[in-house]
């Protein structure tokens, strides 16, 4: 059988390569496949909860906890949480009131971490969890909140869901001003559509979040009140990430992955907020001049869920002691979401400040 020379080139020098790696001891070491991204799911978002979603996915910190953040599409709000339950999407984010409910009726869920708050007061009001409007050309002589009880029948207002933030506030409001739960109607879209409902007429307040407060403003709708009236504090704004049970107990890593990048991604917001709001607009398609503000810690302080859950027992949707706090949050995964060096170090230095303003008043 005749070898060709070019096999014989080819033969040899694979022989060369064997004697020269046992020689000089060179081993040959095949290259690691890439390891894959471990998939979260969870629904497309276009409206005020998408900034943090947005920065943390942008800004690679997903990745660099070996997660890959799997969008399944827009999903309606009464159908998002069973989303979750069905195992169609593994992650959500939400009030505790909304998802406590769930949890009352059966709902195999658990808070693993913050997600937004109300600021301190002296924070810059665009950044306050919700604000209301009304038409002026609309409903004359309206000027301030407690100016809706001069309103003749019922107030049609905008909610997003039913059982929602905009519940619990409005009632804490009214309250505030003495005017009764029920003489308000509850007309359920989204943000984005009761800009156009209030500039027609068709609803007498429309009560919205941040990325829809210039658009509102630019339809000549008029301010009446915001979310620091309701009197709660940061509870006012109080919002967490939630997955399945299950889910938390199967991939306990990839969770407290999650919990890091999204407290990465939420400082970084807080830190940068014309930049987050430019790419939240871009994504939305409306004009954003803001976003929620989020807590930068992950430590999560069961009283302030109070709130939240005696909403759910006045309004007779969960049976008083139905939950609690303690069984709708886990602890597990707050240092994780605590322990980045960079936000360690700002909080030490706020401390070393804070102590030399102390002993500088002296």
């Amino acid at each position: 059988m005749k070898i060709s020379i070019k096999a014989r080139l080819v033969a040899g020098g694979m022989l060369l390569a064997a004697v020269a790696g046992t020689v000089y001891g060179v081993k040959t070491v095949a290259a690691e496949p890439r390891k894959e991204l471990f998939e979260i799911k969870t629904w497309t978002r276009k409206d005020c909860s998408l900034a943090p979603w947005l920065v943390t996915d942008k800004l690679g910190y997903f990745a660099d906890e070996g997660i890959k953040l799997v969008y399944t599409g827009e999903t309606q709000g009464p159908l998002q949480i069973p989303s979750i339950v069905k195992g169609n999407n593994d992650v959500g984010s939400g009030h505790a009131n909304q998802y406590g409910a769930a949890i009352a009726g059966g709902a195999p869920l658990i808070a693993v971490v913050r997600g937004g708050i109300e600021p301190a007061p002296g924070y810059d009001p665009r950044f306050r969890h919700m604000w209301w409007f009304v038409n002026p050309g609309k409903t004359l002589g309206i000027k301030t909140f407690a100016d809706l009880k001069k309103m003749p029948g019922k107030i049609k207002i905008s909610t997003l869901n039913k059982g929602t933030c905009t519940e619990l506030l409005n009632q804490k409001i009214s309250e505030r001003y003495g005017i009764p739960r029920d003489k308000f109607e509850w007309v359920t879209m989204p943000d984005i559509q009761a800009i156009q409902a209030l500039k027609q007429g068709l609803i007498h307040v429309s009560a919205v979040h941040p990325p829809f407060y210039k658009g509102m403003q630019d339809a000549g709708a008029l301010k009446i009140a915001d979310s620091s009236e309701a009197g709660l504090g940061s509870s006012a704004g109080l919002s967490f990430y939630w997955f399945r049970k299950d889910f938390v107990q199967k991939y306990p890593k990839e969770v407290a992955g999650f919990v890091r990048a999204i407290k990465k991604g939420q400082r970084w917001a807080n830190a940068h907020p014309e930049q987050a709001a430019k790419w939240t607009e871009e994504a939305i398609g409306v004009p954003v001049t803001g976003n929620h503000y989020y807590a930068e810690d992950a430590t999560i302080v069961e009283k302030d869920l109070e709130p939240w859950i005696k909403f759910l027992e006045d309004n007779r949707i969960a049976p008083k002691g139905k939950i609690t706090a303690a069984s709708i949050v886990t602890h597990q995964f707050e240092n994780y979401g605590n322990d980045d060096k960079v936000y360690q170090q700002r909080l030490k230095k706020k401390k070393s400040s804070t102590r030399k303003d102390k002993v500088a008043s002296f």
